[in-house]
């Protein structure tokens, strides 16, 4: 992703506050998050840079608006859903969202002025763990384990060096050559009788591992008569 080429000018339509955050979000996903700034946006929307500070205070604010923007476009789950069927659908959504809008898995956590639609994701997120059972101790864990999958593999994802199904044979070829030394026959047999085959795809790999996560949750919520505060995950 280059940084280097300044945004081309779009057609100059009246100015808001939603105009500008939509634009920064536009100008974060092409260029990346490095490229936004107060001056670069104001090109992007063939304004003046002083034109912005009357609908944004800093690039701050810029950034809560736009990660508001990301955590509006994933459905809230619901706390009167089975929780299970609701944190798989979450997670996908999350996901989804990242592979949109990759600038943003080092930011969803980090904002330290929050907008509503970041609240309410983490309110019904926490609401729907509650409902299910999960102590107030336990509904941390499980939130902190589920983001810290979800981001984790959104990250990863973003960073291979193919993308989808049915990777070039110009991407893979390069790569399984340096494997015919001998030296690294466990990487030779998952590339060849599993990342290589026809129509293999790294994000199938999600939901392998989101339902261990749920599976060993589902054994954490407390039962009958046990001590929910202090209620451990099963081994």
């Amino acid at each position: 992703m280059s940084t280097t080429s300044p945004p081309a000018p779009r057609k100059r339509h009246p100015l808001s506050r939603e105009k500008v955050l939509e634009c920064a979000l536009d100008l974060a996903d092409e260029l990346g998050i490095g490229a936004l700034t107060i001056r670069s946006l104001a090109q992007s929307m063939g304004t003046k840079p002083m034109s912005l500070y009357y609908y944004v205070a800093n690039k701050d604010e810029i950034l809560d608006g736009i990660v508001d923007l990301v955590f509006s476009e994933i459905e809230l789950p619901s706390p009167a859903g089975d929780w299970r069927e609701e944190m798989h659908r979450r997670a996908h959504e999350v996901r989804a969202a990242l592979r949109r809008h990759p600038w943003a898995v080092g930011l969803l956590e980090s904002r330290s002025s929050p907008g509503a639609a970041n609240l309410r994701h983490h309110d019904a997120t926490l609401g729907t763990l509650r409902a299910a059972g999960f102590s107030v101790q336990l509904t941390a864990h499980a939130y902190a384990l589920l983001d810290s999958y979800i981001y984790g593999f959104a990250l990863q994802e973003a960073a291979l060096p193919f993308d989808g199904r049915d990777t070039p044979a110009e991407i893979t070829t390069p790569i399984v050559e340096r494997f015919s030394t001998g030296q690294y026959p466990h990487l030779v047999e998952i590339a060849t009788e599993h990342v290589l085959k026809p129509g293999y795809d790294f994000g199938d790999e999600f939901d392998f591992g989101l339902n261990l996560i749920l599976d060993g949750l589902s054994r954490s919520i407390p039962t009958t008569g046990s001590d929910p505060e202090h209620q451990q995950p099963s081994s």
